[in-house]
Formats: structure tokens, C-alpha cells, sequence
């Protein structure tokens, strides 16, 4: 196992979470089978409008799949709704959301292989093996967080909150004229543990959901003019 995964097993086991570098994401990817990252992040160009937001917004663009991962491989579920209780979403929680699928390209695309393949061999080595599942439920989201003159995008739109999982990567596919959009970790008691911006693509975070709260801060736009976007890959485990 290469010394920067150990790293990161380390400091998501010691802290709840963990903030990746690009640089050093990107050789764990690699390591992992990760090619074509320019044809994986085309792939946000194509997502739905997200319907379900309870504070009125447009601002959000969205596909989900879920999938079942283990040590014998990644297996792609029936499509099904997306669901949290308001216990872990105040503001969306409570109903069964449908979303479009992530195309089956997308799916078997060697980039989003070798991200799975990287979170499963952090996720499960950092899970107790008295707890550790024969196999990971997994839901994967495409998100692109849209923002406008007058009208900033919302990330996490619920605010601090946890996802009602057991483990959560965020990856930054890409960034187009937006400031701002700065994660921030607390503890259960709402203690601020770190903060960072993810600004540069496979730049990451893994959370150990059930330690910690995190939440984004709005994106602006830089230039009134041209499009603004913040893209995303957050990818869940919990255990089935």
C-alpha cells in the first residue's frame, strides 16, 4: 500500500476527517487504474435540474446511482430514489427523491472506477473489522452548484449537518469562475475542527460521518458575464 494512502487511512482514523491534496489524490487514483479524468468531468455538462429544493432554489444540477461495493468488484443497483430523514436533512429530508441516473458511461468509466476502488480500500481498512460489512452500500452523486449575479449557489444547503452514513468523499471535478465555497468540519458538539477550500480538480475530503459535521459556504460568481459552477463527485459508503 503506497505511504500516501497509509497517510490518509492515519489522519481520517486519528481527526474523522481528512483533507487530500490533488496532487497526492491524483497518484492515488492512478495507482487505482484512474484514466481520461477530461472525459469523466465532461460528463457534469450533462445533469438534471434538481426539483426537490425546499428554499425554492435553481441553483443545483444533479445525477445519483446507487451500487454495491466489496472486495470481488462494483456492482451498479436498480435505480432508486435518494432518501434521508429530517433528522440528518432539515431542509430536503423526509421524502424519497428521484433522480436522474448517472449514464451507464459514466458508471464504467475507468476514472469513477479507480475513485471507488480508492474510497473502498480507505473505508473499509478504517472500519472496525468487529463492524466492518461483507459489502458497502454506496450512492454516488453528481452535483454542479450553478451560481449567478444576485443569486449565490448553495452546496450544502441544509447548512452543517452529517449524511446519516458511515462515510462520505468529497471530490472536486471542477471549479469555473466562483469564489468562495469553503468546507468546514466540526465536532458532535459543533466545535470547529479545520476548514479548507477544495479549488483544484481531484482536490478531496473524507469524512467519517459519524464523528463529524461538515458544510460548504455559498459560491459567488466572479464575472457577472460568464458562466459560474462549482462540480462535484460525493460518494457515500454506509453498510448494508
Amino acid at each position: 500500500m503506497s505511504p500516501i494512502l497509509l497517510d490518509i487511512e492515519a489522519d481520517l482514523t486519528r481527526d474523522g476527517f481528512v483533507h487530500v491534496a490533488a496532487h497526492d489524490m491524483q497518484r492515488v487514483l492512478e495507482a487505482h487504474g484512474l484514466t481520461d479524468w477530461a472525459g469523466f468531468a465532461d460528463s457534469w455538462n450533462d445533469l438534471g435540474l434538481d426539483t426537490f429544493m425546499a428554499d425554492g432554489g435553481r441553483y443545483r444540477r444533479r445525477r445519483h446511482a446507487a451500487l454495491s461495493v466489496d472486495a470481488g468488484g462494483i456492482r451498479r443497483k436498480p435505480h432508486q430514489p435518494h432518501y434521508q430523514s429530517r433528522d440528518y436533512n432539515a431542509l430536503n429530508g423526509g421524502l424519497a427523491r428521484w433522480f436522474d441516473p448517472l449514464t451507464d458511461e459514466t458508471i464504467a468509466h475507468p476514472a469513477l472506477r479507480a475513485i471507488l476502488r480508492t474510497c473502498f480500500a480507505v473505508f473499509d481498512a478504517c472500519t472496525d473489522p468487529a463492524t466492518r460489512p461483507a459489502s458497502w452500500h454506496v450512492e454516488l452523486h453528481q452535483f454542479r452548484i450553478e451560481a449567478k449575479p444576485g443569486e449565490a449557489g448553495q452546496p450544502t444547503p441544509e447548512g452543517l449537518h452529517r449524511d446519516g452514513v458511515d462515510w462520505v468523499l468529497v471530490l472536486l471535478v471542477r471549479r469555473e469562475n466562483v469564489a468562495s465555497g469553503q468546507t468546514s468540519i466540526h465536532d458532535l458538539q459543533r466545535r470547529p475542527l479545520g476548514s479548507f477550500t477544495l479549488a483544484t480538480p481531484m482536490e478531496a475530503a473524507l469524512v467519517d460521518d459519524g464523528r463529524v459535521f461538515h458544510g460548504v459556504t455559498a459560491v459567488e460568481p466572479l464575472v457577472a458575464d460568464r458562466p459560474a459552477y462549482r462540480d462535484v463527485l460525493v460518494a457515500t459508503f454506509r453498510r448494508e
